[in-house]
């Protein structure tokens, strides 16, 4: 029988996501794409460092066993095979499972999310990130200078999601945009029994409480999830039941009223944060690992 990564929960990630590639990235930006080649093979046998998602999938492949693979990982890079030789051997060196990299010296490479069946897509790259949210993949843009701690709550891998346009649609988004926050409000009070519908993050928050509930006890770890939004009350009952409606449960909830997200954050200590405006991800960046979901009317 073929191979095949149906059941699992798969993440793709571009190099400079999953290492800190910044040194090697300004060499290409101020040069070209031969002088970062040879940067790369020269430094072929020194690990990288973490870069900001490295904390998301060391605790997801946690939920791998020597009986069960769960998470499959794959490098989705824009950088050449050479170049890519050192990522593999930066991931070996960091004890990641690592087997499976595209690798397309340039060329966009969200096209090969679909034969992967992508559950998550991470990137530096914006265009990269924006043509994966237009073909309908969970998508960011990681900041890396995200704060990052790979070794706190060992036993936990924690996400937080902000709500409209990254969980749910930006419908009421679009709401609060065009006319103003009394008629948001109003808005969602009208409509508070009609389920938003799902965001761009909506398949990945399914695809993480399936990956839980076929692990149960079988793994070490635990996911905890959390949302984080600007929506306050009467707002939030309409965000609260509409995860009710897909029958799916978050372990924490804030509903922040335009507060600072940051600070919150900083106290929940996620692996990662995904918000779809930059004012949001700019303060997350200093708590957390951060992603910029760039959907909806924000980033239009």
């Amino acid at each position: 029988m073929p191979v095949t990564l149906d059941g699992k929960l798969v993440v793709a990630l571009s190099s400079r996501a999953l290492f800190d590639f910044e040194e090697e990235n300004r060499v290409f930006e101020q040069q070209d794409d031969s002088a970062y080649m040879a940067l790369q093979l020269e430094r072929i046998d020194t690990p990288a460092r973490p870069g900001v998602a490295y904390p998301l999938v060391k605790k997801l492949q946690a939920f791998n066993t020597a009986d069960t693979h769960r998470v499959e990982v794959v490098m989705l890079s824009r950088n050449d095979p050479v170049s890519g030789l050192r990522a593999f051997r930066s991931a070996e060196a960091s004890q990641l499972q690592l087997e499976r990299g595209v690798f397309t010296r340039g060329a966009p490479p969200y096209r090969y999310l679909k034969p992967l069946g992508a559950h998550l897509f991470l990137s530096a790259s914006e265009g990269d990130v924006r043509a994966a949210l237009d073909s309908g993949f969970p998508a960011a843009r990681v900041f890396s200078e995200s704060l990052m701690d790979a070794d706190r709550h060992p036993t936990e891998l924690r996400i937080a999601f902000d709500g409209d346009a990254v969980l749910f649609s930006d419908e009421a988004e679009r709401v609060f945009k065009q006319q103003g926050l009394d008629e948001f409000q109003a808005h969602e009070r009208t409509h508070m029994l009609r389920p938003l519908p799902p965001g761009p993050f909506a398949p990945l928050l399914r695809a993480l409480h399936a990956l839980q509930a076929a692990a149960g006890s079988a793994v070490p770890i635990r996911i905890r999830t959390a949302l984080v939004t600007a929506r306050s009350a009467p707002a939030h009952e309409r965000a609260i039941r509409t995860l009710m409606d897909w029958n799916i449960a978050v372990d924490e909830a804030m509903f922040l009223g335009g507060l600072e997200k940051g600070p919150f954050l900083r106290e929940f200590e996620p692996d990662f944060f995904f918000d779809d405006q930059t004012t949001h991800c700019t303060s997350a960046a200093a708590a957390c690992p951060t992603g910029h979901v760039i959907s909806g009317i924000a980033n239009a």
